[in-house]
């Protein structure tokens, strides 16, 4: 997570101005300098001015990083994931029979399918027409929010 700092730099002919500077890691491993001119001594008066305004500016690089150091998840790690921490005997979001269920539905339906798929890779088309093809009644593709296509990822938690 990026904090950067944000130091006042004189300029020789114009107003000095506040600058904002950060560093990044690559997948490499080096890092790279970054730096964004916020405005000038004129526009915000303080470093705490300056500041404030560059909260925008870290959300969008720290989102900007965590997409690019994440790697693509495969549908069977989120499966995994998914029976490791919600449907684990402790966690009491669900009754036991809903577990077994969701458990179930993961390993007879899902992973044979979709466990060598990327997340990315999932479309909405596509889960569409496998539903259609399973040998289960339209009402559990329907009504099951297991089996909502609108719902096929979230109900798998990232």
């Amino acid at each position: 997570m990026q904090h950067g700092f944000v130091q006042r730099i004189c300029r020789k002919r114009n107003a000095d101005v506040w600058q904002f500077r950060w560093s990044e890691t690559g997948p490499d491993g080096k890092r790279t300098h970054h730096k964004k001119v916020l405005g000038t001594v004129e526009q915000f008066a303080d470093e705490h001015s300056a500041r404030r305004a560059v909260v925008a500016l870290i959300t969008e690089i720290n989102a900007d990083l965590r997409l690019s150091n994440s790697r693509a998840i495969t549908v069977a790690e989120l499966c995994d994931h998914f029976e490791q921490r919600e449907l684990a005997e402790q966690n009491s979001w669900c009754s036991h029979a809903t577990k077994k269920i969701y458990k179930a539905y993961l390993n007879r339906w899902v992973r044979p399918h979709w466990q060598r798929y990327t997340l990315t890779e999932v479309r909405t088309i596509q889960v569409e027409s496998w539903l259609r093809t399973l040998p289960l009644a339209k009402s559990s593709c329907a009504q099951n929010p297991q089996f909502d296509v609108g719902a096929f990822q979230p109900c798998l938690p990232v």
